[in-house]
């Protein structure tokens, strides 16, 4: 059976696609997403507490260098393939060259629960992976910028390493980094007891907000649908491929191909609607929320174990 916290997705699925009238209060959700983002970093922190040396530095090199390379990838696919104009291919390379935060948890606790040697390193993944890719992605959008677009750029960079996600991800880290496991906690033991119960409940309110983007799908729509569906398993199959390449345990490559195969739906809409106004976020949440989020918490993240056990 798949693990508990995914059939709370499925139940938050199977009530929205039934016009239920369950809701999750907005303030319950911006608490839960904070709840989520705070603990995964603690969590991190905490495992690097007494492991960080240079000998990482190649490793997470190599994934800032992932992160930058698929929306390089992904940008002339969109536009000959998919044929969406270049603001929203520039969108869509940004959201799936980056990575989805809920997709980390739905892995990291699907690996924990599989009991699979993890990094102490993997929470790292999650913000190296999504940065370079943003920027990227609107690098390639504004190749020819002018000096007005320029001068915007300090504020787009601000408005990306400031979000409430990267913050709390970063500065979770930081504090576990700094306080490990046993000294702080008194505090850290609330946060990564309750992290599947956070977890399941963050899942249920994706569920019913995956329900609704899918209704709004359309088959004028079906070469993205195509592409949130194919692009994922292609993407991570590379995330494996590197984690095989970097000598990660098992756990490790699991996480990195569920990141892969992700698609952001926090951080990178925030930074392309305000860098790229013409660009159709709405339709890259779609994707990424409606397609690709269900397709990895139901099917994808199994698939990519099997695989990297396939392939050992």
């Amino acid at each position: 059976m798949p693990d508990i916290v995914v059939m709370f997705f499925v139940l938050g699925l199977v009530a929205g696609l039934l016009r239920s009238d369950l809701t999750i209060p907005k303030a319950a959700y911006d608490i839960l997403s904070l709840l989520l983002m705070l603990t995964i970093g603690l969590k991190g922190g905490m495992a690097l507490h007494g492991n960080l040396n240079l000998q990482l530095l190649p490793e997470l090199g190599s994934v800032i260098l992932i992160g930058a390379l698929f929306p390089l990838l992904l940008y002339p696919l969109l536009r000959s393939l998919v044929r969406l104009s270049s603001a929203d291919s520039a969108s869509f390379a940004a959201h799936y060259g980056s990575a989805s935060a809920g997709t980390f948890a739905v892995a990291l606790a699907y690996a924990e629960s599989m009991q699979l040697t993890i990094g102490a390193q993997v929470t790292l993944y999650l913000v190296m992976l999504e940065l370079p890719a943003i920027m990227v992605a609107l690098a390639l959008y504004r190749w020819r910028q002018t000096e007005q677009a320029k001068s915007s750029q300090s504020a787009l960079w601000h408005e990306t390493l400031t979000n409430r996600g990267v913050i709390l991800l970063v500065g979770g880290v930081i504090i576990g980094y700094m306080y490990g496991p046993q000294q702080g906690s008194a505090v850290t033991e609330l946060f990564t007891n309750a992290f599947k119960g956070v977890l399941a409940l963050f899942l249920l309110e994706m569920g019913l907000t995956a329900a609704d983007t899918m209704s709004r799908l359309s088959l004028r729509y079906w070469r993205v649908i195509c592409f949130a569906l194919v692009a994922p398993v292609f993407l991570g199959i590379a995330g494996i491929f590197a984690g095989f390449w970097l000598d990660l345990p098992v756990g490790s490559i699991l996480i990195l191909a569920s990141l892969t195969a992700s698609a952001s739906y926090i951080a990178a809409p925030v930074a392309i609607r305000t860098a790229i106004p013409n660009a159709d976020v709405g339709l890259s949440l779609l994707a990424a929320l409606g397609i690709t989020f269900p397709l990895n918490v139901l099917l994808g993240i199994p698939l990519y174990l099997q695989l990297i056990q396939w392939w050992i």
